[in-house]
């Protein structure tokens, strides 16, 4: 890390990219540099043979198959493509409903609502307090025959994981399609298309220490899910998802994937010692300190904590050595109580005193020790101002 640079607290938002991951590509920028998808000499099939080595590696990370992983642009589009491509390919079946959780990604809330206007029929659950959806109330939404249920394996403002194997089931038993959006989840938590029950999932390179700009959308082929592209072009990835290839991004993606699968459980253990370290330290200087969403049920890296007598905006301005945020990237231009903790039952006050907290890959113990310090003196610092003018 660079003398004076601040500390990496923004995992969620986006990860660095990993030295072995720009190593990977690196040839790609360069020398590669050919279209994979000019097979007809033999610059153009050696990357092609690197972008489906790369396919193969996402697919691992899953438990899929090489040949079900479509390369999109990033997460966002493979949600919309999931979704709207789903149920368009559907329009004309018996099944209108489309089911899935408040707590979810904007571009989900969104693609759902959006569906309204196609003659959908849009349902929006709520979560428990600790950010979990209640089994039984999709279990209840789905007596309505359901095409499709879109859920997020990990929040990506309270690091809370959902039990998918047992949402999965449920959905599969009221004979609905699972779409699954992993982004936050890659990398971090064990995946298994399988265990899941899942019928499609989305996954984001910039949120596993890989490239931005490049994400994937596995798309299970036995039995064969079918969509309806959102866009016209040359009919590369099956047909599902036209345009050309960014080999050098697909190539990073597959080595972020690679490292994932045989890293990720390391990872997780190591991250959480350090999560555990800043956790003690704000508790023990911050009375009053909590900690939003299932601590059980929670991604290692993940604190998402309201500080009581202070707004997280004033917080964050006191401690220019830190980088952290007040929730999702996404909507971080908009001034408003977080919609993710307003599900969990967080009125505006408790919204606008929250923090999210992302550790990460290369986060150290002194950082984390260094981190807690510098939240606490700056708490104490706010909140002494405050009594002082009152």
């Amino acid at each position: 890390m660079r003398p004076n640079r601040p500390i990496y607290l923004d995992h969620h938002a986006t990860t660095p990219l990993d030295p072995r991951v720009r190593q990977a590509m690196r040839p790609f920028w360069e020398d590669d540099f050919a279209n994979p998808h000019s097979t007809e000499h033999a610059m153009g099939r050696a990357v092609e043979e690197a972008v489906e080595s790369a396919r193969a590696e996402v697919a691992a990370l899953l438990g899929g198959e090489a040949r079900e992983v479509v390369f999109t642009s990033g997460a966002t589009e493979a949600n919309n493509l999931a979704i709207k491509g789903l149920a368009r390919f559907h329009r004309d079946g018996p099944r209108r409903r489309v089911v899935t959780a408040a707590t979810e990604h904007k571009c989900v809330l969104e693609s759902v609502r959006d569906l309204a206007a196609e003659g959908f029929e849009p349902v929006v659950l709520p979560v428990q307090a600790d950010g979990r959806l209640d089994p039984e109330a999709l279990r209840a939404a789905l007596e309505v025959p359901t095409l499709l249920v879109s859920l997020m394996a990990v929040n990506n403002e309270t690091g809370v994981v959902q039990d998918l194997p047992a949402l999965g089931a449920i959905a599969k038993a009221a004979g609905a399609f699972l779409h699954v959006d992993a982004a936050q989840a890659a990398g971090r938590v064990p995946l298994d298309v399988e265990e899941m029950r899942a019928d499609l999932v989305s996954l984001s390179g910039h949120k596993m220490y890989g490239p931005r700009g490049i994400g994937a959308l596995w798309v299970r082929r036995r039995p064969r899910v079918r969509l309806q592209p959102l866009f016209s072009g040359g009919g590369q990835e099956r047909g599902l998802r036209s345009g050309t290839v960014p080999a050098p991004l697909a190539v990073g993606f597959g080595a972020a994937a690679r490292i994932a699968a045989a890293e990720g459980a390391l990872d997780a253990g190591r991250i959480a010692a350090q999560r555990d370290i800043l956790l003690a330290g704000l508790r023990a200087g911050i009375p009053g300190l909590r900690v939003n969403g299932s601590l059980e049920h929670r991604v290692a890296g993940n604190l998402n904590l309201t500080f009581p007598g202070v707004s997280a905006a004033a917080l964050m301005a006191a401690v220019p050595e830190l980088c952290l945020s007040t929730g999702s990237a996404c909507s971080s231009a908009e001034v408003a109580p977080s919609y993710v903790l307003t599900a969990m039952g967080l009125d505006a006050a408790e919204s606008a005193a929250t923090l999210r907290v992302g550790l990460g890959r290369f986060t150290s113990p002194a950082e984390a020790h260094a981190a807690a310090r510098l939240l606490c003196d700056a708490w104490a610092r706010l909140t002494h101002h405050q009594h002082a003018a009152e």
